[in-house]
C-alpha cells in the first residue's frame, strides 16, 4: 500500500504529465527545425556564422527578439527556430499546473496553510518568468 499523501501523488502525476508534454514538444519542434520545415528567423547556416559573436553583436546581426518578444514569432507558422522554445517553456512551467492541483486539493481537505504556500510559490514563479524581478528598464545590470 502507498503511504504517500494524496497531494504528493497529485503533484507528481501533474509534473510527470507536464514533463512528458514538454519533452514531446522539444523533440517534435526540433525535428521540424532540423528537417527544414518552415522558415526560421535565423537559418542554420547564418547561425553557425554568428554564434561566436558576443550577445549584443549576435542580437544585432541576427535580429532575434529578446525577453518575451520571441513568443509571437514562435506561435506563427514557420518560425521553427523560435518554436523550439515552446517546449522549454512547458518544461520550465510544468510545476505551475501541478501546484495548482495541489492547492485545490489542499483547500478541499481544509489545509489552508498548504494551499497558501502553493499560491505563494506560484506567484513567485510567475513573477520570475515575467521578468518583473529583473528590474528591466531601471538601470539594473
Amino acid at each position: 500500500m502507498n503511504d504517500q499523501p494524496v497531494t504528493q501523488l497529485l503533484y507528481a502525476r501533474w509534473l510527470q504529465r507536464g514533463a512528458r508534454l514538454g519533452m514531446a514538444l522539444l523533440a517534435l519542434l526540433f525535428l521540424a527545425y532540423a528537417a527544414g520545415w518552415g522558415t526560421p528567423l535565423l537559418a542554420p547556416q547564418p547561425l553557425t556564422q554568428a554564434w561566436h559573436l558576443p550577445l549584443p553583436a549576435f542580437l544585432q546581426h541576427s535580429g532575434m527578439p529578446t525577453g518575451w518578444h520571441w513568443l509571437a514569432p514562435a506561435l506563427r507558422a514557420g518560425a521553427t527556430d523560435l518554436a523550439n522554445l515552446l517546449g522549454m517553456v512547458v518544461l520550465a512551467g510544468c510545476s505551475l499546473p501541478a501546484l495548482a492541483m495541489v492547492m485545490r486539493q489542499a483547500w478541499r481537505e481544509g489545509d489552508k496553510r498548504l494551499a497558501a504556500l502553493c499560491a505563494a510559490q506560484m506567484l513567485v514563479l510567475l513573477a520570475a518568468a515575467s521578468g518583473v524581478l529583473m528590474g528591466h528598464g531601471k538601470g539594473a545590470a
